[in-house]
Order: structure tokens, then C-alpha cells, then sequence
């Protein structure tokens, strides 16, 4: 083989991905999100091999690239409307979504008649997850937002944290306040309608636009650190309209 030069050689570290070829595989990422594709169909149509863009969200992922970019558009969108970089409040609830049996956990929601997993989510004002978490959908909502309330806690959160009546408790109360948060449930509705008060409506509105994104309608994801991934994408692809419609504004003016 070596004589007639057909002896295989192996293949040497590849090259970063840069320039064109960087944005391509970005915007590949948000495709999968919004899309709802598999990883091999869109590394065909991008011309990019289907494991170089896994290992680049993957790593991304690991190094938590997705959550200080949310961090910095949330805080530049909260000072360019003319508020604080941080809020003195926030807003807790949760959603039960369907999920594939290769996802990384499922439960069964009985008041919701879904099997898979809830993502519980502690969003300011305007709707801006400042602390996202995931479990089965078997999970009480008093359990399952303990991890958001540690992550808002290790953010320097120390405020209310307003939900619907489901986070009663004084377990929960107790946690809370060992956090420095004080977990205040707020009736949402009256007869069976759904009333609006306060900021509290702002977490309904955010549910209702991960929903566009197929990815996160039916949950196809192994681990739950990339599910939190995908929905850090989403609300950065939000963030990021908002922004550049906010500078086409001030430029137009």
C-alpha cells in the first residue's frame, strides 16, 4: 500500500471554524431551535458535517456561552429601557412539555395529562429568564423551582419572587427565605379565567414564545443541560430582534 501510495493516513486536528463559516454554523444552531430539525438534515443543507456542529454547541454549552449572552442582551435591554441592569422582582411558574422516550427524563403530569418534562423559569418585567431549570413533569412546582430560586440566589437576587397559587407552602417559604427570597403566591385567576396582576402575566408571555420554537414544543434532547440551552438560544434570538429594532429606531430619529 505504501508503494502504490493507497496506505491511509490518519487525519490531523482540524481547524477552528472562522469568519463565514463561523456564522454559518450559528445560524445553523438557531435554525435547529427554531425549526425543529435533526442534526444530520441541517449539516446537509449547510454543508457543515452534522458532529462538528453538535461538538460546537456542546462545548459552548459546557462553557456556559449561552447563559452570559443572555445575561448581557437582558441587562442591555433592561438599561435601554430605562430601568436597572438587575430587578428587584421577578416572576416564577412552569410548563409542562412533551418529551420522546431518548429524552434525558420523563413524569406524568396528571393535571395536565402530559407525559414528559417541566421547565420552571424566573423571568423579570419584561419576560427575560434570569434562572431556567428543567425536571420530570411528575415534579410539584414547589420542588421543582427550588433550583431556580439557588440560581437566582447565586446571581445575587434578593427580592420577591411572585407565583400563582401553586407555590404555597411554608416548605417552600422556609427555602426561600434561607435564600433571601421571599416566595409570594398571587391568585392568577377568578372562576376559572385566567386575570392578569400586576407583572405576573409576563412569565404566560414567555412561555407563549419558546412555543414558537418547534425545538422546545416536543423534547427530543438527552441531556437537561442542553434542553436549558436550546431556551437560552431562543430568548437570545428575541433579545436580539428587540435590540436591533430598538437601533434601527435611534438611527431613523
Amino acid at each position: 500500500m505504501e508503494a502504490d501510495g493507497a496506505k491511509p493516513t490518519r487525519s490531523g486536528p482540524k481547524p477552528a471554524l472562522a469568519g463565514a463559516t463561523l456564522r454559518k454554523a450559528i445560524m445553523a444552531i438557531w435554525c435547529l431551535c427554531f425549526c425543529g430539525m435533526q442534526w444530520r438534515a441541517i449539516g446537509q443543507l449547510c454543508d457543515i458535517p452534522f458532529n462538528t456542529l453538535f461538538s460546537l454547541f456542546a462545548r459552548w454549552t459546557r462553557i456556559g456561552l449561552w447563559r452570559r449572552l443572555l445575561d448581557r442582551l437582558r441587562r442591555t435591554w433592561r438599561l435601554a429601557c430605562g430601568d436597572a441592569a438587575e430587578p428587584t422582582a421577578v416572576v416564577i411558574d412552569s410548563r409542562s412539555c412533551r418529551s420522546a422516550p431518548s429524552c434525558f427524563g420523563r413524569g406524568f403530569d396528571g393535571g395536565k395529562k402530559i407525559n414528559g418534562v417541566k421547565v420552571h423559569l424566573g423571568v423579570d418585567k419584561y419576560g427575560i429568564p434570569l434562572a431556567i431549570d428543567v425536571s420530570p413533569a411528575n415534579v410539584h412546582d414547589t420542588k421543582g423551582i427550588i433550583p431556580v430560586l439557588r440560581e437566582l440566589s447565586g446571581k445575587g437576587f434578593r427580592g420577591s419572587a411572585l407565583g400563582d397559587l401553586g407555590y404555597r407552602g411554608k416548605r417552600l417559604a422556609k427555602a426561600g427565605q434561607k435564600l433571601g427570597i421571599a416566595v409570594e403566591p398571587i391568585a392568577r385567576g377568578r372562576n376559572g379565567k385566567f386575570l392578569p396582576t400586576g407583572i405576573c402575566w409576563t412569565v404566560e408571555r414567555s412561555f407563549a414564545w419558546i412555543s414558537r420554537y418547534r425545538r422546545l414544543n416536543i423534547i427530543f434532547e438527552r441531556t437537561k443541560e442542553h434542553l436549558v440551552a436550546f431556551i437560552e438560544i431562543a430568548f437570545v434570538s428575541i433579545l436580539s430582534r428587540r435590540l436591533k429594532r430598538l437601533a434601527n429606531e435611534d438611527v431613523s430619529a
